[in-house]
């Protein structure tokens, strides 16, 4: 079984940072690729940025230049680094990796989301 779990949401000033974390457990032989999701409240989920197996990145226009994902393989991690946050960051952001298990066959997971407060 493989479980993704985020980390480093909360509440911070505008123009701060955070750093969100998505950790993979299990029966797992390797993260392919990963990104980041955003849904705010009345708002369809949108995509953030995207890493690839190769550690080719992608981001959303408007996150592009503030924020950056990045990924440490041998911790089966993918990382959100956020910064120059804005109150419309405001969000439950979510962790997607598509994830080659123990057995080489390949699935999506998603996380359970963290929240993420972007107030004055």
């Amino acid at each position: 079984q493989v479980h993704l779990v985020e980390s480093g949401g909360g509440l911070v000033q505008p123009g701060g940072s955070l750093r969100l974390s998505c950790a993979a457990s299990g029966s797992i032989f390797s993260i392919n690729a990963g990104g980041w999701y955003r849904q705010a409240p009345g708002k369809q989920r949108e995509l953030v940025a995207t890493i690839t197996g190769d550690s080719s990145t992608d981001y959303s226009d408007s996150v592009k230049g503030r924020f950056t994902i990045s990924r440490d393989n041998a911790k089966n991690t993918v990382y959100l680094q956020m910064n120059s946050l804005k109150p419309e960051d405001t969000a439950v952001y979510y962790c997607n990796a598509r994830i080659i298990t123990a057995t080489l066959t390949t699935r999506q997971y998603w996380g359970q989301g963290t929240q993420v407060i972007v107030s004055s």
